[in-house]
């Protein structure tokens, strides 16, 4: 860090020269950016802040009272203070510098031997100059860490913790929800850091540039490309609580909000070139490009498919994936075996049944499938079976009815629907696999697999809770209620849920909350003033309705 005024003082070649501080002590913790050596009066001018200014005083000995005037012209330049070596007989300075010290908001400061101004300035300067390359190889070690872990293609937890042991504090990483996607909280535990921080994090503003707001001082930096910002990270601290200066932090805390954004664009290429790689002969049916239904059959039958009256498409999903950690990924190796652990057992399998199917990794932690059914009435006994294998040895499959195993399932099953060609089932893996993540994030576990009426609207905005457009959509509907929510007015938001499920009828409501229906009328005009938005409006009770359903489905 730059030296101070009082480390300056410090120094042994003013130290033997006896500095006596006449004003202003507790401005000697001010940095000092330069040492101006001067013997005019008029030197403001030629200040721009953060100097210390060094003068024998001569022009103070001619004109004792330009003291003041003298001060206040540093105090306006920003000097970070004064210095004047007054050898000899020279009490008339030293009484005005002495009466004009008292009212000064910079260190007044006077040596009564002589000093060699050349020797403090060089010093000073040699001490700013360090400070300055060792800020330079800083930003330099920062930048470095970062790219490597741009190269490495870190995950989101690595990096949080990078920022987190440079800055000296914990960081946090939120997406546009406030919900938290990872975090290090350095030697601040868990419960401390994340107590209420929903309601935290909505009563803290989002800066347009990197800074500190909000009623605690959080630091704060976008994280996202452009204007496509999905996240900010945060440091929940204030400045005394970091080990790192206030600009190292923020350099820290951009750089890792940069690696954040360009991870995640490397992640989604990665995820799309996987997708590609691994699908093999199962992409090829889904993107034929003229592949015939005949050609289709016969590649498919050298790798075991039948020809078949009906074909069913079907996702597996790792439940790992749908319902996810935020802050312990999976180990991709360990996903790998899974997934061949899986293919090995839904091939033996089948074997019990009278379907074929061609089953492949379709990206990582989906598995899908094209089952080949030579009955319609055998998809139901084919697919209790095949749900029954993916849910592992000594594990049965739910009935569907009541029964609702202790641990969810290791694979979520989403199913198409049945098709008479094998091109056609082949399509219908995108849907398959929208129900089964649909169906993840319901996180009903009382069915063995799912079909797209079991997933419906609800299910969509699960599917969609992590789009940052989505997220932006809710707090745009919802950002009165929510604040009032989080400044413990949680009645509104309650109110709303009950006022969209009841269809908007007032008089149901009113009879199912047991409330009058003066009351429920009163408290109605105060959230639709809240709203800003007419409730009997249909088009503003559906969009208020979806951006609800968005909101109770963020955290799943």
């Amino acid at each position: 860090m730059l030296p101070t005024v009082g480390a300056v003082l410090e120094l042994p070649v003013l130290r033997a020269a006896d500095p006596l501080v006449l004003g202003s002590a507790n401005g000697l913790d001010a940095p000092v950016r330069w040492v101006h050596v001067s013997e005019i009066l008029d030197v403001g001018g030629l200040l721009s802040g953060g100097e210390l200014v060094l003068t024998t005083g001569l022009e103070l000995e001619k004109s004792p009272e330009a003291s003041a005037s003298f001060i206040d012209s540093l105090e306006a330049a920003g000097a970070a203070g004064l210095i004047v070596e007054l050898v000899g007989q020279r009490q008339r300075s030293r009484k005005a510098l002495e009466e004009a010290a008292r009212t000064a908001s910079i260190p007044v400061v006077i040596v009564e031997r002589r000093v060699r101004f050349v020797q403090v300035t060089e010093i000073v300067h040699r001490m700013i100059v360090a400070d300055q390359l060792e800020r330079v190889e800083r930003a330099r070690d920062v930048h470095e860490a970062f790219t490597v872990l741009s190269l490495e293609s870190a995950d989101t937890q690595r990096v949080v913790e990078q920022a987190a042991t440079m800055i000296g504090a914990p960081v946090v990483l939120e997406d546009l929800s406030h919900l938290v996607l990872a975090y290090a909280g350095r030697h601040v535990t868990t419960t401390d850091l994340l107590d209420d921080w929903e309601r935290r994090s909505r009563t803290t503003p989002f800066p347009l540039l990197t800074g500190r707001s909000g009623p605690e001082l959080w630091l704060q930096a976008a994280v996202g490309v452009r204007q496509q910002v999905w996240g900010r990270l945060v440091v929940p601290m204030p400045p005394a609580a970091l080990d790192a200066d206030e600009d190292m932090a923020v350099m820290v805390l951009e750089r890792a909000a940069q690696t954040l954004a360009i991870n995640r664009l490397a992640d989604r290429d990665q995820r799309e070139l996987s997708h590609h790689a691994q699908a093999g002969l199962l992409n090829s049916l889904r993107q034929p490009r003229g592949l015939s239904e005949a050609e289709a059959l016969a590649r498919a039958g050298s790798l075991g498919l039948k020809r078949s009256s009906y074909y069913v498409p079907l996702v597996f999903r790792t439940a790992f994936q749908a319902w996810g950690s935020p802050v312990l990924p999976a180990d991709p190796l360990a996903g790998q075996q899974d997934e061949r652990e899986l293919l090995e057992r839904l091939a033996k399998a089948l074997k019990s049944t009278a379907g074929t199917a061609l089953a492949a990794s379709i990206q990582s932690g989906s598995v899908g499938m094209i089952l080949a059914l030579p009955a319609r009435q055998q998809e139901e006994t084919t697919l209790r079976i095949l749900a029954e294998a993916a849910a592992g040895p000594g594990v049965e499959a739910s009935s569907g009815i009541s029964q609702t195993p202790a641990v969810p399932p290791a694979w979520i099953i989403g199913v198409g629907r049945m098709k008479a060609t094998l091109l056609e089932a082949a399509a219908g893996i995108d849907e398959a696999a929208h129900i089964a993540e649909s169906a993840a994030t319901l996180r009903e576990t009382g069915k063995p697999y799912y079909r797209a009426t079991d997933v419906r609207l609800r299910g969509l905005l699960a599917l969609l809770r992590k789009d940052p457009r989505v997220q932006q959509f809710v707090e745009s509907e919802l950002s009165a209620v929510l604040r009032a929510d989080a400044e413990g007015k949680g009645e509104y938001l309650e109110l709303l849920g009950l006022y969209l499920g009841s269809g908007g009828n007032k008089a149901a409501m009113a009879r199912s909350g047991f409330l009058s229906r003066p009351t429920l009328y009163a408290r109605l005009a105060k959230l639709e003033e809240l709203l800003a938005v007419d409730l009997d409006d249909p088009e503003s009770r559906t969009s208020l309705h979806v951006a609800l359903l968005a909101y109770l489905t963020r955290g799943q």
